[in-house]
């Protein structure tokens, strides 16, 4: 009996350190680390991009790292970015490399089901486009029969391609992928491919930053959709939950017209809706186990969606995407930027 109850009292044992393990979240690692380790892309223009003139880390994804460093941590800086390819950017998450990637990420049902990730919430809507040099003389995709064309490997492309080239029966067309964009844009320059097929945001940043902008041509076709997300390791509910609201907190600051530069004065704000949303007095961080101000951090830092979309894909930049008519405005506008109910 003496046994039996020492092996009862091991088992029990052994199941409660596993639960505890098995409820250990990486919102909590995050905190007690100091740091956020965030994956993305240096070579995305636009989206994830090392600036060689300042030497500083740039793009939509960029500040999406560190509106969620702000969020959970209280300041954008105490980010550690991590450059992942469209190859490694799942392992860096599944690994522990990394605690989340940002890394202009096409949202899949299998990549859900069969890599073990979660998506967090669009935050860029996308298609997949054909760049070719405007000298091949090449007008649309149908021009491109028997053609090479190059992407990036691990990417949906590479499938969106073969797709296409089987739906038009084409036989003579091939795929020749690369580590990232950087040598994906080379490789159409030698004349290694006819064609660089990847996002179309991709395409117009590389062809806006190009010494020549005139001498690249973006086909009219989009093939596919490609809806932007981040993405975290699944079955972690608690940092999920926390990344999801983070999110839509950016993408209701904009609808609710909060800025970096009315901050201020809205949390002065008599609205009951502006006062909890902004963490004034009590908020909805306690249910995520974030601080009660986190949207007002993360706006702080980096402003809104509409203030991040802007400063990186915005008029005056190089590669001006116009969120007009598309499903990048706010859904006020027509588009597909959406936050939930709040109250």
């Amino acid at each position: 009996m003496k046994l039996i109850k020492l092996l009862t009292a091991g088992v029990f044992a052994g199941l409660a350190v596993t639960t505890g393990q098995a409820s250990a979240s990486v919102l909590d690692t995050v905190k007690q680390r100091g740091t956020l380790n965030c994956g993305t892309d240096n070579t995305a223009p636009g989206f994830g991009y090392l600036n060689t003139t300042t030497g500083q880390m740039e793009g939509l994804d960029v500040d999406f790292c560190r509106a969620v460093a702000a969020a959970v941590l209280g300041d954008a800086s105490k980010v550690k970015f991590v450059t992942v390819t469209d190859k490694s950017r799942f392992d860096a998450v599944l690994t522990n490399q990394v605690d989340v990637v940002f890394a202009h990420t096409t949202m899949k049902p299998a990549r859900e089901s069969s890599i073990a990730i979660d998506f967090l919430p669009v935050n860029f809507y996308d298609g997949t486009g054909i760049m070719v040099k405007t000298d091949s003389e090449v007008a649309q995709f149908a021009d491109l029969e028997g053609a090479t064309f190059c992407t990036t490997q691990g990417s949906v492309t590479e499938t969106v391609l073969t797709s296409a080239f089987k739906a038009n029966g084409w036989q003579g067309s091939k795929v020749l992928t690369y580590e990232n964009l950087e040598k994906l844009f080379a490789a159409l320059n030698s004349g290694r491919c006819n064609a660089m097929s990847t996002d179309k945001s991709a395409l117009a940043a590389w062809a806006g930053n190009s010494p020549k902008p005139s001498d690249y041509l973006i086909l009219p076709e989009t093939l596919d959709k490609s809806p932007f997300a981040g993405f975290v390791a699944a079955n972690d509910s608690k940092w999920r939950n926390a990344l999801r609201w983070i999110t839509y907190g950016l993408f209701q600051a904009e609808e609710s017209d909060i800025t970096q530069a009315n901050l201020e004065e809205k949390l002065k704000s008599d609205d009951p809706f502006v006062q909890k949303f902004l963490g004034v007095g009590g908020g909805y961080g306690k249910d995520f186990g974030l601080p009660d101000d986190f949207v007002a951090q993360a706006i702080k830092a980096m402003g809104n969606y509409g203030e991040i979309y802007a400063r990186n894909l915005g008029p005056d930049t190089s590669m001006f995407l116009d969120r007009k008519g598309t499903p990048n405005a706010l859904w006020t506008e027509g588009g597909a930027i959406y936050s939930p109910l709040w109250n």
